[in-house]
């Protein structure tokens, strides 16, 4: 869904509501009535995925949003707002008063009816609907409010990007165990822990380790025991969870880090020297990282730049039989 196109505004609000409509419907969440004085300027894009009887939003709104004083309307639905950029303000429901979520924090709580709420200008925020049932009982009057990198909502937001990009592929008996691994976390982010023995959950916690060591990898303390210590479980827990999808912890950080390395030897300009990507990406030396690099890519890392090189020097165009040739 994306408002934020060229002459948007008046009919953004009614793009967004189209493609809210199409992916979501109003059976799992109704959206509001928004405040005239928003709607005219109205950019918000997201990506937005229905999941059983739940619904993922991913968020990036450009323009401050406003609902209505009084949206009424009776709904009975668990709400999580995780805010990475920008502020969500809730307006007072039963049992709250008006709650700001901050940049870097999440908040859940049950919702009996529309609740008036607004957004700041340059948002970005993951938005989750899910179904009463398990969550209502846990949560009771709670707004449970949190930092957004805490090791169970890793774990969520590392499960919600991949339901966005497998939810086309699954079938039935699939969408509906996505919602139930969905609520399982919710719940463990309700609780401020989860169940790490719990199978369902292999696929998430794999993620959430690849998702934190992608921004560790040049980190001379990166290692299972700090992932496993960062995501709140045992080591042992954290390589039974990528033993179930079939990887080692070990063999992704050595992997990832090569290719981040083979990168940099596709760039001429400013290249690093073997010895210099060697230690950069937490190699013993120069010689363990050519012995790993020709390993994983069949070349050492100085046949590959001079590879790379070579086919980078086009040779220069010939002019062809109908154009003139340049004279010295």
């Amino acid at each position: 869904m994306d408002s934020t196109g060229p002459g948007a505004a008046p009919r953004g609000l009614d793009a967004f509501r189209r493609g809210w409509q199409t992916q979501i419907g109003d059976d799992v969440f109704q959206l509001p009535a928004f405040s005239p004085d928003t709607i005219g300027d109205f950019r918000v894009k997201g990506n937005v995925t229905k999941v059983h009887g739940a619904a993922i939003a991913d968020l990036h709104a450009a323009s401050a949003t406003r609902t209505a004083d009084a949206p009424g309307g009776d709904q009975d639905l668990i709400a999580m707002y995780v805010v990475r950029r920008g502020a969500w303000t809730l307006g007072s429901a039963p049992g709250y008063g008006d709650q700001t979520v901050s940049a870097g924090q999440f908040l859940v709580r049950h919702l009996g009816r529309l609740t008036a709420f607004e957004t700041s200008a340059h948002l970005t925020a993951k938005f989750l609907v899910l179904p009463p049932g398990e969550l209502k009982p846990l949560l009771g009057n709670r707004a449970v409010t949190g930092p957004a990198d805490s090791a169970e909502m890793r774990l969520l937001t590392a499960l919600t990007d991949m339901i966005h990009t497998t939810v086309a592929d699954l079938g039935p008996a699939g969408v509906e165990a996505a919602q139930g691994t969905l609520i399982e976390l919710a719940k463990a982010v309700a609780k401020g822990r989860f169940d790490d023995v719990e199978p369902r959950l292999a696929p998430a916690l794999a993620q959430a380790a690849k998702d934190l060591a992608d921004r560790r990898l040049a980190d001379p303390e990166l290692s299972p025991a700090m992932l496993a210590r960062e995501l709140n479980v045992s080591v042992r827990t954290l390589h039974r969870a990528f033993a179930a999808v079939g990887e080692q912890v070990g063999t992704y950080i050595r992997h990832r880090r090569l290719h981040e390395a083979r990168l940099v030897l596709s760039v001429p300009s400013g290249r690093l020297s073997i010895s210099e990507l060697a230690a950069h990406w937490q190699f013993a030396d120069s010689s363990h990282f050519t012995r790993a690099f020709k390993k994983h890519f069949g070349q050492t890392p100085t046949e590959y730049a001079r590879s790379t090189e070579a086919a980078s020097l086009t040779p220069s165009r010939r002019p062809s039989s109908h154009e003139p040739a340049e004279s010295a």
